[in-house]
């Protein structure tokens, strides 16, 4: 029976990117039931939480150590139809949302092209926070709890918080 739809990682994999902690094991074998059984982010090429949604996984770029965090963080939504850059060691908190594409204004059924959505390095996107299309943050960047950002802070080092951040 050769109808697996992915490969299992190899524990020596596992252990060099830092996945042996008991909540990530947990939550990678919950990702790969959610993947097999309900076919949840079947096309998502890294292990994201059961309860995540990724729209257009091919156009996310991933740094180093970021992957643990898509598996832990749960409720998020990433929205990549115009891409998302993520520098390493970025972590997410529950229920991030980056959007990366708004609907066409004269025809809903179509999205509007526009830059990617980039994020620096080290940085921390509190929970519920919203990521619009466009936007560009600085490395070591923190974005607040329930935030919306909607323009880039590219000089880094910064918090941003509220709505519209700032």
């Amino acid at each position: 029976m050769k109808s697996i739809l992915f490969k299992i990682p190899k524990i020596k994999n596992l252990k060099e990117k830092g996945y042996l902690s008991k909540n990530v094991r947990r939550q990678l074998a919950i990702y790969y039931f959610f993947k097999i059984f309900f076919g949840l982010n079947r096309e998502s090429k890294f292990a994201v939480n059961f309860s995540t949604t990724v729209v257009c996984p091919e156009n996310i770029k991933m740094g180093k150590g970021v992957e643990k965090s898509f598996i832990v963080s749960g409720n998020c939504y990433f929205q990549a139809i115009n891409g998302i850059e993520i520098g390493d060691n970025t972590i997410f908190a529950p229920g991030v949302k980056l959007i990366s594409a708004d609907h066409d204004l004269d025809d809903i059924s179509k999205h509007s092209a526009t830059h990617p959505i980039k994020i620096g390095k080290n940085c921390w996107i509190g929970a519920n926070a919203v990521i619009l299309p466009g936007v560009e943050l600085g490395d070591n960047t923190i974005v607040g709890a329930g935030a919306v950002v909607t323009k880039s802070f590219k000089e880094g080092n910064i918090v941003v918080k509220g709505i519209p951040a700032k």
